[in-house]
């Protein structure tokens, strides 16, 4: 008991005597709190070998929403759902007259996915909520944390706010076996009224997300908090090699068409390109099928297909087109014929803020923790919240970069070093930012 009087007589001291910003900075999120909340969570759709089967509009997914609204509603916060099914809780700040700054990630994962892909950045966001509540901090602009609706299946409730959701993509399956519309309407939103939810851009400050790396680069270089560059663009191609099905044991090899040997060729090149060019840029062939496919017959086409990822649209169509013309070439070679299709683009780049990217360094390094800039090789709700307003996301490690998986794992102690970080960043562009 002294030691907490003594804990509180020294921050009203420094209080006085530096202003509010040094208090701010004592502020800390309950790590212990924070851990339990996300193993709570973790109870909704655990499977028998570990994972998770929280897949969005669930019954547990559906159950999950409902024990996150009580919570959030419990905090006196504003709470509300909107036609896309997005969990929003709001509170207030001292100037009406500035746009929210907007926080928050998903709760939703693949099938027999792992604890810690989304709900770290949620959970951490409403333990963010509920220590500003604890402490009396009023910002100066109203905060707005977010638990968008299948990020998994499709960033959907994030289209639907930075109004990118098609009446086509309502109609798609998700891993439930709902159609996106049926699940939205599952969860609480209102398909038929979905381009209601859609936010014009400069509606919010600036949105932040919290989230595990999902790669091995933090704990590789052995640093606390990644501060991200930006979110990779992600461009999809469709390659089709034909050439003449016929019998694998009475054909000759010198009087063969096989489509098989220029996508070997083209495989390999995928991997010998990329790798060519600096950068962080990836490059994958990650499905291929032959056709007719069986182990006797020469087959008469091979399709593949081909994704690149990088910061750069620019590098991403220059790589392509440098296998467009290897490809090319091997079809030639082996006799065979080539169609290219490009399928529909996955994602645009977004680029993180330079204010909010500094404001996370500065946060970080305030709370005595080491960084690392880098980019974010998967997708995530930020790249879509960027349309609207600027955005900065938080990276903290995941052992051995491990995701999507039931053996992906961060530990409480990152996890709370990441939702301090947040805090801090939320109070430092709160001050910064119009």
């Amino acid at each position: 008991m002294k030691h907490i009087f003594i804990k509180l007589f020294s921050i009203c001291l420094l209080t006085v005597f530096f202003g509010a910003d040094v208090y701010s900075q004592t502020i800390q999120v309950n790590q212990e709190r924070l851990t339990g909340l996300i193993h709570e969570l973790s109870t909704y759709g655990k499977n028998d070998a570990g994972g998770s089967d929280r897949v969005a509009y669930s019954t547990h997914d559906i159950a999950a929403r409902k024990f996150l609204l009580g919570k959030l509603e419990k905090l006196g916060l504003e709470v509300s759902i909107d036609f896309a099914g997005n969990v929003i809780a709001k509170k207030t700040g001292s100037n009406p007259k500035l746009k929210p700054i907007a926080f928050g990630s998903h709760i939703d994962e693949v099938p027999n996915g792992g604890d810690y892909d989304g709900p770290v950045g949620s959970m951490g966001a409403i333990e963010v909520m509920q220590t500003l509540i604890e402490n009396n901090v009023t910002t100066l602009h109203p905060l707005e944390l977010i638990l968008f609706t299948n990020e998994e299946g499709g960033v959907v409730g994030s289209r639907a706010i930075a109004g990118q959701l098609s009446a086509a993509a309502l109609t798609t399956k998700s891993s439930s076996g709902l159609t996106q519309s049926e699940g939205i309407r599952a969860v609480g939103g209102n398909p038929d009224r979905i381009m209601e939810v859609k936010r014009e851009k400069g509606d919010i400050a600036a949105f932040l997300e919290l989230h595990i790396e999902q790669g091995g680069n933090l704990e590789k270089n052995q640093k606390q908090i990644g501060v991200v560059e930006g979110i990779v663009a992600i461009e999809w191609w469709q390659f089709t090699f034909k050439g003449t099905a016929n019998h694998a044991g009475t054909t000759p090899m010198n009087m063969r068409k096989d489509p098989m040997l220029p996508a070997a060729k083209f495989i390999l090149a995928v991997n010998e390109t990329v790798n060519s060019y600096a950068g962080a840029q990836v490059g994958t062939v990650g499905k291929i099928e032959a056709f007719p496919g069986a182990g006797n017959v020469i087959p008469g086409e091979v399709t593949l297909n081909l994704e690149l990822r990088d910061l750069s649209s620019e590098k991403i169509w220059k790589i392509y087109s440098e296998l467009e013309s290897k490809a090319k070439t091997f079809a030639e070679e082996n006799g065979t014929e080539l169609q290219i299709v490009h399928q529909e683009v996955a994602s645009e780049p977004a680029m993180a803020n330079p204010v909010i990217q500094k404001a996370i360094e500065n946060s970080a390094s305030t709370l005595g923790l080491s960084t690392m800039y880098l980019p974010s090789g998967a997708g995530h709700d930020a790249q879509e919240m960027a349309r609207i307003g600027p955005i900065g996301m938080i990276f903290i490690p995941s052992k051995n970069g491990i995701s999507h998986s039931p053996q992906e794992y961060s530990s409480p102690e990152d996890i709370a070093n990441g939702a301090n970080v947040l805090l801090q960043t939320i109070l430092r562009i709160d001050k910064e930012l119009d």
